[in-house]
């Protein structure tokens, strides 16, 4: 029922981008600190899911956990576009970490998809 490690090393690679920008925004202010556990503990709970996915008890599993993921990964582009649009992240760029969360949102939707198709 896995999928192909590349989608658990992509989403692990990215929650480690996630938890060096978080790292940057934890000195600063207080509405820094809450936009930056936001982005944590979403933008690090879709790897976590889509490993979870990769052990799935059944086809819904599978699915449900990718179904998660999926959530995941787009409250974390909200959350970085948020972000970048403030001022609150100063001259670092977010526009690569955007991008991949966009990547991450259209490749797990096409798992899902062709999960339900060879149901």
């Amino acid at each position: 029922m896995g999928e192909t490690p590349d989608i658990v090393e992509r989403t692990f690679r990215f929650a480690l981008s996630i938890i060096e920008l978080t790292g940057e925004l934890n000195g600063r202010s207080s509405s820094q600190r809450v936009l930056s556990n936001q982005v944590l503990r979403s933008g690090t709970s879709i790897g976590a899911n889509v490993e979870e996915a990769q052990a799935a008890e059944s086809k819904a599993d599978f699915i449900h956990k990718y179904n998660i993921a999926l959530k995941e990964a787009r409250e974390t582009k909200y959350w970085l576009k948020l972000l970048s649009a403030s001022t609150t992240v100063g001259q670092r760029d977010l526009g690569t970490l955007i991008k991949e969360s966009d990547e991450l949102c259209r490749i797990i939707a096409q798992i899902i998809i062709n999960a339900r198709r060879n149901k």
